[in-house]
């Protein structure tokens, strides 16, 4: 008969390796939550009324012509360029407007153009930026910071153009899925130094200067 020490040590021997790989098995650590990520309509904040501003990504669809569509960054000076219309003015302007201008130059190659537009990377409101569009120097989307005002803006691209009708200028401000219209008189800001039309801005902001009326 064995004795009671002996099995204790049988079992010892036999279960001490699990033991010890128990412990010393590392916790596998939890895996990580992934970043949320934008879609096209969360990015921008808004349909139809978004306002096109420098550094945005626009997917261009030609209906009907698969070589003409396109998807396109909108240059520093505004601009994009397509097959067949070239150096198109996009900022300050709403996607179906751009639609409507780009069909007229279609028109003269193609046969009734059909064109649409969707805005696939909103700079302005995904990374908290301020676009300034229109009649000023340089056109820009400006990194947006605490206090930001039309006078801060307005100097960072350059002034306004000799085209430009700065009493007629706009903040166009989008919340909570509700356009908002500012006015802003910026040529009596700039040039009489009226502090009151120095609105403050707010990220996604868009500051729109329009040409003269002749």
């Amino acid at each position: 008969m064995e004795r009671p020490g002996a099995l204790l040590l049988v079992a010892w021997l036999v279960l001490s390796p699990l033991i010890v790989g128990c412990a010393s098995s590392p916790t596998p650590a939890p895996s990580p939550t992934p970043a949320p990520t934008l879609t096209p309509t969360e990015a921008k904040g808004t349909g139809s009324n978004y306002i096109i501003g420098p550094g945005d990504s626009l997917q261009v669809f030609v209906w009907r012509n698969p070589e003409l569509s396109v998807t396109v960054p909108v240059r520093p000076d505004g601009k994009i360029s397509t097959p067949l219309v070239e150096d198109m003015v996009a900022v300050g302007k709403t996607p179906p407007q751009l639609a409507r201008d780009m069909e007229k130059v279609l028109s003269e190659y193609v046969r009734e153009p059909k064109v649409n537009i969707i805005v696939t990377i909103a700079d302005s409101v995904a990374f908290g930026l301020v676009k300034v569009v229109g009649q000023v120097q340089k056109p820009a989307a400006l990194p947006y910071r605490e206090g930001m005002r039309v006078l801060d803006a307005i100097l960072a691209v350059g002034g306004l153009t000799q085209f430009a009708s700065g009493n007629r200028a706009r903040i166009v401000r989008i919340e909570n899925g509700k356009e908002t219209i500012i006015h802003v008189k910026v040529a009596d800001l700039v040039n009489d130094g009226d502090v009151k039309q120095n609105e403050l801005l707010k990220p996604g902001d868009v500051l729109v200067v329009p040409q003269s009326i002749f």
